[in-house]
């Protein structure tokens, strides 16, 4: 079997995706969000500074390498169900949090400049529930 790019595949053969992801739900995205960044638990990533400070313009194109946000672009999965960049307001829409939900997520006030991805992750899917409290303590009873 010879190794193709999908580039050099378009040029002899029409592609398309037989995995249907657009159909995944909120809850979906969130939790494959938080698998992700499960993926390497001390894994450093970078934080957003003050976001909640910033005009909502300058917050939406808000972007970082190494971010919780870029995790979730590098997944071809979530890019597949319609997530178009890695700044704060296209994952604010894709994953349809609030700016405090996100903030929670991303913001260096919680954690300063790095936090690990476990972290990140506890955070993220704290945003299905809205109640960290009560699934932080749920996995401290197991």
């Amino acid at each position: 079997m010879k190794h193709q790019t999908l580039d050099q595949l378009h040029a002899v053969a029409k592609i398309e995706s037989s995995a249907v992801y657009s159909a995944m739900t909120r809850n979906q995205r969130i939790e494959r969000w938080a698998e992700l960044l499960e993926r390497n638990p001390e894994r450093c990533l970078g934080a957003f500074a003050g976001t909640e400070h910033l005009h909502p313009e300058a917050r939406s194109l808000m972007r970082g390498e190494g971010t919780a946000i870029s995790v979730a672009f590098e997944d071809p999965v979530l890019r597949a169900s319609g997530l178009k960049d890695d700044t704060y307001g296209e994952a604010r829409r894709f994953f349809e949090l609030n700016d405090w939900q996100l903030h929670d997520i991303v913001c260096d006030c919680h954690v300063g400049s790095t936090m690990k991805a476990r972290w990140a992750a506890t955070r993220v899917r704290s945003a299905i529930s809205g109640r960290f409290f009560a699934w932080l303590r749920q996995r401290i009873m197991r």
